[in-house]
């Protein structure tokens, strides 16, 4: 079994799941999103769990409020823009076990990858 986290080292819930997936002894790919931007296919995948790329979007994050985003009517390419250069705006860790993805930190679907 093997997993794909992408995040950035200073997320909280990004290191919950390296965590989680560790203490079970679960191989890990991490992609640091400020080092290296998540590419668009698989940004694709978890845009169409989300339900379009504002589902992917951290409303409560810092980079979200200190840049006034909830006042602004963005195009979805000008989103792909933001979320490439600010990967904070995302709601982190995404997830992928095969075809399957998670959006955040999201502990029962993981569990039920186990079993």
């Amino acid at each position: 079994m093997e997993v794909q986290i992408f995040g950035i080292k200073k997320s909280q819930d990004t290191r919950k799941a390296e965590r989680f997936f560790k203490e079970r002894k679960v191989k890990i790919h991490q992609v640091d999103l400020e080092v290296r931007p998540i590419a668009k296919g698989e940004l694709a995948r978890f845009t169409q769990k989300a339900g379009g790329l504002l589902g992917l979007i951290d409303t409560n994050s810092k980079t979200y409020q200190k840049k006034g985003l909830e006042f602004m009517k963005l195009s979805e390419e000008r989103w792909l823009e933001l979320v490439q250069d600010n990967p904070d705006l995302l709601i982190l860790p995404l997830v992928r076990f095969g075809q399957k993805v998670t959006i955040g930190a999201d502990e029962a679907t993981w569990k039920s990858w186990m079993e």
